[in-house]
């Protein structure tokens, strides 16, 4: 830095010196009477200093881009401190961004013409209230009109040409999607706080990103989540559902690769949407599942050796538990193995293998699969479970096929995926995950040999069990379907169900290998006449868990094999096991 000063001041010396000499020469001709000498000379002393200044400027610009400490060692950028960084997919595809609109402000005092102002502000703005401007007009001071204009809208304004009219810059979070995955992205306030999803869950990162110029990659696929919303929109219409979730991930990772509640609000406008469209039925609320439950149970039951697949379970008739009965929806009258308890979703068969193991290692395992507190993942909304306070026998027979003990759909996600990845619980992400990533509070929650056993039970409930409408072709899908009774005034009743279908795929290939969890549940679907009046899980929840994974296959890797042979149940048969609660009380 003292080299360029030195040559900066050496710079401006020869510049005195040579305008002393042009001086000095300027007088000498003078004296001689050599007009046409005293003009070149002008001439090439105003060209010199041209040249001395651009110099003299390439000098200092250089100064101040080599040895400027302005930022130095932080690569920080100069932005307001509501600055977020921009929001994208897995794929780098633009999800959220700051961009630059204008707030317009009104004097009063400098409008000439007040009927030319109302007029011309009105017509390039009508989304500005009429009462807002009127009262701007008649105030006595400059006002705040209106913010966020685009640079359209701002054009617009300006082209009137009007006096008192003026504008400054504010920055504006843009949502270009819309509606679409708002409950994960969510969205901020105008002061750059993250409110909800994403937006909040992620804030102190958000903001730290943008004063670094990095973006924010979230695990989300555009791609999946487009085709997830389109399949579950078409569900809950044709269901007449009162609500449904739909959540998408990699089961290796958690990553949250699409996630959908509907019905949803648009991003941009929050505030415009009825307040239970806010609600992220995925994560903030809690229902008894009912017979996904059997797969938290029977992979408790294989991994406690409580019981093997050939384990013979009494389903001759319901089971008593003091004034409680227990029956099948579709009963047997016999005893079955244990592989067919998962498949006929026997709840006679899940209970006995629940007694049999006892509370301890019931109550252990669906803590160890994440289902006694809230969903681990960055969302601020996730809910906490309702647990039995009272873990005795009634409990944990009721508790054993989803009933007595109410979680998330992220809860059973996060539970489902950790038994189908080789038996690794990994927590939740909303953001993408690098490779080879070291994934905090993962922990094993089964062994390998339980997470095949139960791959293969999954598989086998949707070639012979309630899961046939969901076995894409060549994909190998597995799931299990659960239709649970609402509670209500007098106790569950049976025409209101929360049916819900939990479908991992590809089943086939290492236990630890690539494999997509997909688990779909509307709440209140209704019968009909293509359902010939059911309203299970089997008839709703599980074909568009079918339709999503025959869709998004080619957007995770996941090739087509030649379809095991199979016949789906189809006509007027009723899907085997697509069971309801079992209890009578």
């Amino acid at each position: 830095m003292s080299l360029v000063h030195h040559t900066s001041s050496g710079l401006w010396r020869r510049l005195i010196e040579g305008v002393w000499q042009v001086e000095h020469a300027f007088e000498r001709n003078k004296a001689k009477g050599r007009a046409a000498d005293d003009t070149r000379l002008r001439i090439f002393f105003v060209l010199s200093l041209f040249a001395l200044a651009f110099l003299l400027l390439a000098v200092e610009a250089t100064r101040s881009a080599l040895f400027s400490d302005a930022g130095k060692g932080s690569g920080a950028l100069d932005l307001p401190p509501e600055a977020r960084a921009d929001l994208v997919d897995r794929n780098g595809r633009l999800i959220a961004v700051d961009l630059v609109h204008y707030g317009l402000y009104l004097n009063p005092n400098e409008i000439w013409d007040r009927v030319e102002t109302r007029r011309g502000i009105r017509a390039a703005l009508p989304r500005l209230s009429a009462a807002r401007l009127e009262k701007a007009l008649a105030s006595g001071r400059r006002e705040y009109l209106i913010g966020g204009l685009t640079p359209q809208e701002r054009a617009a304004v300006h082209d009137l040409g009007l006096p008192g009219v003026q504008f400054e810059e504010e920055t504006r979070r843009v949502y270009p999607l819309g509606n679409s995955a708002s409950h994960l992205i969510g969205f901020s306030d105008t002061a750059g706080h993250g409110l909800a999803g994403s937006e909040r869950a992620l804030d102190p990162l958000i903001r730290n990103a943008a004063h670094t110029g990095a973006t924010v990659p979230l695990a989300l696929d555009l791609r999946i989540q487009g085709v997830l919303e389109e399949e579950l929109r078409k569900g809950r219409a044709e269901f007449s559902a009162d609500s449904a979730v739909g959540i998408v991930t990699d089961v290796r990772t958690g990553e949250i690769l699409a996630l959908s509640s509907q019905p949803d609000f648009d991003s941009a406008a929050p505030g415009a949407a009825p307040q239970p469209n806010l609600v992220n039925h995925a994560a903030a609320s809690v229902y008894e599942m009912g017979s996904t439950f059997k797969i938290f149970t029977l992979a408790m039951g294989l991994d406690s050796k409580a019981a093997t697949i050939n384990t013979m379970f009494d389903a001759n008739g319901p089971l008593h538990m003091g004034s409680r009965v227990i029956h099948d929806y579709h009963a047997e009258h016999k005893a079955i193995s244990l592989s067919d308890v998962f498949i006929l979703s026997s709840n006679i068969g899940t209970a006995r293998l629940a007694l049999k193991a006892g509370e301890a290692n019931l109550v252990n395992y669906f803590k160890r699969f994440g289902l006694l507190e809230p969903a681990k993942t960055e969302l601020a909304e996730a809910a906490r479970p309702i647990t039995p306070r009272d873990w005795n026998a009634s409990t944990v027979a009721s508790a054993s096929f989803g009933y007595a003990i109410s979680v998330s759909p992220l809860n059973v996600a996060a539970g489902v995926g950790a038994i189908m990845n080789g038996g690794v619980y990994h927590p939740l992400t909303v953001l993408k995950r690098k490779p080879g990533e070291k994934i905090e509070g993962s922990h094993r929650v089964v062994s390998e040999e339980t997470a095949r056993h139960m791959l293969d039970l999954m598989r086998l409930n949707v070639l012979k069990g309630s899961g046939g409408k969901a076995d894409a072709a060549g994909l190998r899908v597995g799931g299990k379907t659960g239709s649970a009774e609402k509670a209500g005034v007098g106790g569950y009743q049976r025409k209101k169900l929360v049916s819900s279908f939990a479908a991992v795929f590809p089943t086939d290939g290492p236990v630890d290998g690539p494999r997509y969890l997909v688990l779909i549940l509307m709440d209140e679907p209704k019968a009909t006449p293509k359902t010939f009046g059911f309203a299970t899980a089997g008839w709703n929840a599980t074909p568009v868990a079918g339709r999503v994974i025959d869709r998004i296959a080619p957007f995770v890797g996941v090739r087509r094999a030649p379809a095991t042979p199979f016949a789906p149940s189809g006509g007027d048969r009723v899907p085997v096991g697509d069971d309801v609660s079992g209890i009578e009380q």
